[in-house]
């Protein structure tokens, strides 16, 4: 131990070395600025019809890239989406994309896009909501040309308008692709039923719509005439109500897929995708270049157009009628045709079977037969809860045949019980339906504002109201509203 003291006195008396002085960095020149260069010119903007450049939009020189924090880029990288937080940015990317995907698959095209989309998004839920949610933009830039789309988020991202712009935008750069940018001074057109017809050729192809809509519309011959769907203007289709636009889109679909199903079809739209907001005639003369082999004149193409219509109305035998469906084509199945002392052939409900008794057994099996043949037609798309009740009346219908009738009154009073049983339970169940739907909304759905724009619309035009037809109004009110009725009451009263 003695040694490792003296070793520890050694080390504290050793002198301590100087410290060494460290050379200070040498400061380097700082280069001089160099001189800024000349702003770029600013994007000229181009003549499209129907299409407004938005307030306040933001027109950059060049296309932003995904390297900035605030921008998002589709999987192809034609839609670039700037505003916004991420998720927005993504879930509009994907969308803008997949509607792209949609429409490549509809029409059998390759991705050869050389036009980039640029989407605005400005604002947040909650706000205000602007007259238009939704402004397009075609610029022409020193790179060439860019499509943009502003949309407000006021109300989110309103799908069937956005897609509309998607598909509008999808349609110019389409055109343009085979268009210089110094062509910056020509007219380009996209009217709504070519847009409008490709969104619900995609929606009908992917079993997305609503075949009762065709069928209704075809039966009430509610079809747009050919002038009116070609001529409607973008603020037109904007300013239609509800079942004006259903009635536009299912016109402009049909149009769509009687063209696509053509022979060659498919290459022949894609053609006159190529040059339509280009062209400046009549659409009629467009169709006639592109699709030649159908020599469509005004008359061949409202008969094209009326048969395609006719063939989506149809309904096929998969699909399953309503119980409201099933018990108006059973009340239209159930009825017996007696012929009279003059060979005609009239109807009696099901009710009056004891109007055949004095016929043979031949002529009431003549009689039945009808009802028998349009229950099995009914049976191939009825609610499934009827079937049952197709088999009994079938039986019910071969004993009136065979005469064999004693117990069908009363079987046939069963049988009404059912279906009236059926039908309150339908209706309580639509009703209840109903009720979480409207007590578990958070936000408007929109499907009154066409409602309350023409409200509005009509308050705001007014009226001095003392014209004929305002006047009888006034005194049918009178007469038969609760002034009417006062007036009932204290008559009675005073008896």
């Amino acid at each position: 131990m003695a040694w490792l003291l003296a070793a520890a006195a050694l080390a504290l008396d050793a002198p301590k070395p100087e410290p060494k002085e460290v050379p200070k960095p040498v400061p380097k020149e700082v280069p001089k600025a160099a001189p800024k260069e000349a702003p770029k010119e600013v994007p000229k903007a181009v003549p499209v019809a129907d299409v407004v450049a938005p307030p306040g939009a933001v027109v950059v020189p060049e296309p932003p890239t995904a390297a900035g924090p605030a921008v998002s880029v589709s999987r192809t990288r034609q839609f670039v989406v700037r505003g916004g937080d991420g998720p927005e940015r993504g879930a509009v990317a994907i969308l803008a994309e997949d509607t792209k995907q949609e429409l490549l698959k509809l029409l059998d095209a390759k991705d050869e896009w050389k036009v980039p989309v640029v989407v605005e998004l400005h604002g947040k839920p909650g706000d205000p909501r602007p007259p238009r949610t939704v402004v397009p933009g075609l610029f022409a830039t020193d790179q060439g040309w860019r499509l943009q789309l502003d949309v407000h988020l006021a109300r989110g991202v309103e799908n069937d308008r956005f897609e509309h712009a998607v598909l509008a935008m999808l349609v110019y750069e389409w055109s343009l692709r085979g268009m210089a940018a110094g062509d910056a001074e020509q007219r380009l057109v996209v009217r709504p039923w070519l847009v409008e017809g490709l969104r619900e050729a995609i929606r009908w192809r992917s079993k997305r719509t609503d075949r009762r809509i065709y069928e209704s519309i075809h039966k009430s011959g509610g079809l747009f005439r050919l002038e009116q769907l070609f001529g409607l203007g973008e603020q037109q289709f904007d300013d239609l109500d509800a079942a004006s636009r259903e009635a536009f889109r299912v016109s402009a679909g049909s149009l769509v897929l009687a063209l696509l199903e053509q022979a060659s079809g498919r290459a022949a739209f894609r053609r006159m995708l190529g040059e339509v907001a280009r062209f400046e005639g009549d659409t009629p003369i467009l169709l006639r270049k592109h699709f030649p082999d159908l020599n469509l004149s005004e008359r061949s193409l409202a008969k094209l157009w009326a048969l395609q219509l006719a063939n989506m109305a149809e309904a096929p035998l998969t699909e399953v009628l309503t119980i409201a469906e099933t018990e108006a084509a059973l009340e239209a199945a159930l009825q017996l045709h007696v012929r009279d002392a003059g060979g005609l052939v009239a109807s009696r409900s099901l009710e009056q079977f004891r109007d055949l008794a004095g016929l043979t057994e031949a002529e009431r099996a003549e009689a039945v037969r009808p009802a028998q043949d349009a229950l099995v037609r009914v049976s191939y798309r009825c609610f499934p809860s009827f079937r049952p009740l197709l088999g009994d009346y079938q039986q019910v219908l071969r004993d009136i045949a065979t005469g064999k009738d004693r117990k069908t009154a009363e079987r046939l009073a069963k049988l009404a019980e059912f279906r009236e049983l059926m039908s309150q339970r339908a209706a309580r169940a639509r009703d209840y339906m109903d009720w979480f739907e409207i007590t578990r909304a958070r936000e408007s759905s929109g499907e009154f504002d066409d409602y309350l724009r023409i409200k509005e619309q009509l308050k705001q035009a007014g009226g001095s109201g003392n014209d004929p037809v305002s006047r009888y109004l006034d005194d049918m009110q009178k007469a038969f509203g609760r002034d009417g009725e006062r007036n009932k009451q204290r008559a009675a009263a005073s008896q």
